[in-house]
């Protein structure tokens, strides 16, 4: 195994341990406040110290945690399930019209940031974790089935995809039979970059108050409750912003340690 697939195989693994233990133990309850131990340091009472309201901070970023991949885990099983379809779709009508339509589809969502789309949905359904994992999931919808896509052309000019077709499969049954196993190792490399733009876009948005609405715990949020805290509180800040860059940090040490090992370009190279 590579280095940094094993490196960020235990930075995830310890996000997601404390994301599920969150489930059935923290120090403290995440909503219980303490308002006479409230900006404290962290110390042998309260590990990670305490907010402006005396709550645990480490009972936040557990809870924080659930939070932040339950967002980014579900917009990402949206983008991959209709954005694979559509990337397999407009590759077995590559250069027709559905391919074209699908195509300029996903430019146009691509012409408008992630940020920019929660505001608009935000605007007319109201703001909260529902709200941002269908923004997330519409900007993950072309990166997929453009992923797709590129992946699956030259599979469908291979000499098994010609006999598939001689034997009478139609396009949906080739394509879901022997095009899909052949990018899947793609497919999950690109899940792990996405997971972690996931949880990116889940603290922006929650940061500018369209993200997971209080009394849920959410990365984003903490720092957005910090940033006027930071002289007197530096804890306050500096251990959600450590959150992220680890869970960041590791998916994408996760992804590039998949791609080396999925990849059978690069293990030929390797032999």
């Amino acid at each position: 195994m590579s280095r940094n697939l094993i490196i960020g195989g235990l930075l995830t693994a310890l996000v997601l341990l404390a994301a599920l233990l969150s489930f059935v133990w923290t120090p403290y309850a995440h909503t219980a406040m303490d308002i006479p131990q409230k900006l404290q340091p962290p110390n042998g009472t309260h590990w990670l110290g305490t907010d402006h309201f005396g709550r645990d901070i480490l009972s936040l970023i557990m809870v924080g945690a659930r939070t932040s991949i339950a967002v980014a885990f579900v917009a990402v099983g949206v983008g991959m399930l209709i954005g694979v379809p559509l990337g397999l779709w407009a590759a077995a009508r590559n250069g027709g019209w559905i391919d074209e339509l699908i195509m300029r589809g996903n430019d146009l969502v691509f012409a408008f940031p992630s940020l920019v789309i929660a505001i608009l949905i935000t605007a007319i359904f109201g703001a909260g974790a529902i709200n941002a994992i269908i923004a997330i999931g519409i900007f993950n919808i072309p990166v997929f089935a453009r992923v797709t896509r590129g992946g699956a052309l030259p599979i469908l000019a291979r000499e098994f995809i010609m006999a598939a077709r001689v034997s009478g499969k139609g396009d949906a049954r080739i394509a879901f039979e022997h095009v899909l196993g052949n990018v899947a190792n793609l497919l999950i490399v690109q899940a792990t970059i996405q997971f972690s733009l996931g949880i990116l876009a889940e603290a922006a948005l929650s940061y500018v108050g369209l993200g997971a609405q209080p009394p849920t715990p959410s990365w984003g949020r903490m720092l957005a409750d910090a940033q006027t805290l930071v002289s007197i509180a530096p804890h306050m800040a500096l251990i959600p912003g450590c959150a992220i860059i680890i869970t960041v940090l590791g998916l994408n040490l996760l992804g590039d340690g998949l791609r080396d090992r999925l990849d059978p370009k690069l293990r030929v190279s390797r032999v």
